[in-house]
């Protein structure tokens, strides 16, 4: 590699360093690198424009950012945290186990780890300090549930690595069902042996009518993923068109069926979509723009052969994969992840005939634990500001978490049929 490259890379480090936005980053080492090998930076920007841009796939990130910024409304969180509450009843421990159990609920609904902390976060954790339970605990059961939110359909981060791969959108959203229920599942086994061990409090007791009821009020927000899969699964609606009739149907629900929506908050709410959907695209296409950079140099090559000199085992390059991810995201964003590193593996996994499903899942599961892992975890910091509890203490609670999730992470890897079972079966 010669200094067109070396200096490119150099102004992303340097972005990193200096906690500039990664996509100013990426366009002025792109540019850069364009200028001094004399390129053509309108070339660039047409194939950009004419390919990326006009994907169909992309079109379905704005609709269930839409999706979330709605159904993350007061009274939609609400009805989730008490139908919640009421499935859990009098267990010990039962406001932890509802923090996973509404967390599994939303990830239907958000796509997004960050929506989830960030939205009904403070709730849960406020909920769970008044009942008795540790303030560190709360954020940071709150912050290892929020990883379910992108692995369990739909999901944003898997509509963006089919983007990047070429892989089916239906067929990650498939795959991402059974390991999400197991992130649900194996973050209650250590809410059950934590509970004990401190001996927090049980639930409240619900009569069944009381049961009935608070189902019947969560019911129509709790039928939104369940018209997305569905339309997804039978064929009758791609990914895009399901996220749009999502985003309509929760429109739908807010207005009429919980009345939580007026004119001024509906503005809010597009305002914060177009915000939202702004910042992806921004980056999208800078990332488009960094990621032609590696492919002209060849990048990609050079490290498969780097890496296939070391094994030809696929499992043992999935381990490599993830450590190396792990490690990079204990320090770098997930967006500087799935758009700068992860184009340079992908061509890798596709020599050695790995699966692109089974790979997008754990990758992005991968990804999501960054998030959780010091000493930057975006979603160690939400939890942080909206609940005033210092760094260090949540960063203590959620060790033991991250160890269940990355027990998960090698099982999802080495089993590869827990994430593909379900595509194999649905879409042959």
């Amino acid at each position: 590699m010669d200094l067109s490259l070396w200096i490119p890379i150099g102004m992303l480090v340097l972005t990193f360093l200096l906690n500039i936005p990664v996509t100013y980053g990426m366009l002025a080492a792109g540019v850069y690198y364009l200028l001094y090998t004399g390129g053509d930076i309108g070339l660039v920007v047409g194939q950009t424009m004419g390919t990326l841009y006009t994907g169909y796939v992309l079109m379905a990130v704005p609709l269930f950012i839409f999706t979330a910024n709605v159904m993350n409304s007061g009274k939609v969180t609400d009805a989730m945290f008490t139908f919640s509450k009421a499935l859990i009843g009098r267990r010990r421990g039962a406001l932890a186990y509802v923090n996973v159990i509404v967390s599994l609920i939303f990830s239907g609904m958000t796509g997004s780890a960050i929506a989830d902390a960030a939205g009904i976060g403070k709730m849960e954790i406020e909920s769970m300090v008044k009942d008795g339970y540790d303030k560190p605990f709360s954020c940071a059961i709150t912050a290892a549930s929020a990883t379910i939110g992108p692995i369990f359909p739909p999901s944003i981060p898997f509509v963006i690595y089919a983007m990047l791969s070429g892989t089916s959108v239906g067929a990650l959203f498939l795959g991402g069902m059974v390991p999400g229920i197991l992130l649900a599942l194996v973050l209650s086994i250590y809410v059950w042996y934590i509970a004990r061990k401190r001996d927090y409090p049980r639930g409240e007791t619900f009569t069944f009518v009381e049961f009935i009821k608070f189902s019947m009020k969560a019911f129509p927000a709790l039928l939104t993923p369940v018209i997305l899969l569905v339309g997804i699964y039978t064929g009758v609606m791609t990914p895009t068109e399901a996220g749009a009739v999502a985003a309509l149907y929760a429109l739908i629900v807010a207005l009429f069926a919980y009345r939580v929506l007026g004119f001024k908050a509906l503005l809010l709410t597009l305002k914060d979509t177009i915000i939202g959907a702004g910042q992806i695209t921004i980056l999208t296409g800078a990332a488009a723009v960094f990621t032609y950079i590696v492919a002209k140099e060849n990048i990609p090559a050079m490290i498969s052969q780097f890496m296939l000199g070391l094994t030809t085992n696929k499992y043992l390059l999935l381990l490599g994969i993830n450590t190396l991810f792990l490690i990079l995201g204990m320090f770098l964003d997930t967006a500087v992840l799935q758009f700068v590193f992860l184009p340079m593996v992908i061509p890798i996994v596709r020599m050695l005939g790995i699966d692109m499903v089974h790979f997008g899942v754990l990758i992005c599961l991968n990804m999501m634990i960054g998030l959780s892992t010091p000493p930057f975890g975006f979603l160690l910091f939400i939890t942080a500001g909206i609940s005033n509890t210092p760094f260090v203490k949540i960063t203590k609670e959620i060790l033991p978490m991250i160890v269940v999730l990355l027990a998960l992470l090698m099982l999802i890897t080495f089993v590869p049929d827990i994430v593909l079972f379900v595509p194999h079966r649905m879409m042959g």
